[in-house]
């Protein structure tokens, strides 16, 4: 375990910042009054996962690695960090949505019938607890692997 302390580390740090920017949205309106800003204003967070990898992978090479690492090591670093929010990924979407935006499901499917022209039905299968965890969980390691390979280019020393 203490191998991949720093990736654990990371894991844990990216998901509260993800936390912190779900509390930002919500406070923004983007989960209520300015609901339908949310699917494309919520992407801008890309930018500060990207940050987060940069730095995790920046420590793993300068206290895990001597000052070196390989793609590979980086890619492997950045995928176990991958893992790490993918596991936290229920515990992370039940605080969203029990503790800082308990109503974002229904205020998702009310705009999602009325301004998207989703079906009552779907807008409620899509958005849902248990549909949540499962795209977070995914998703995280997804973006994850496609966002290790590339920050780990940029990261590995010889």
């Amino acid at each position: 375990m203490k191998k991949f302390a720093t990736e654990i580390k990371w894991g844990i740090i990216f998901t509260v910042t993800a936390l912190a920017w779900v509390f930002l949205e919500k406070a923004l309106g983007w989960h209520d009054t300015q609901i339908e800003k949310h699917a494309i204003y919520t992407n801008f967070f890309g930018v500060i996962a990207i940050v987060v990898f940069v730095f995790a992978l920046l420590e793993k090479r300068s206290k895990d690695l001597g000052g070196k690492m390989t793609w590979v090591q980086g890619f492997v670093s950045g995928i176990i960090v991958s893992v790490v929010v993918a596991v936290l990924s229920p515990l992370s979407q039940y605080i969203t949505h029990e503790f800082i935006s308990p109503d974002y499901f229904q205020n998702a499917i009310n705009n999602a019938v009325e301004n998207v022209g989703m079906t009552q039905e779907n807008a409620e299968a899509w958005f849902n607890f248990n549909s949540y965890v499962i795209q977070a969980s995914f998703g995280a390691l997804a973006m994850g692997v496609v966002t290790s390979a590339i920050v780990a280019l940029f990261v590995r020393k010889k």
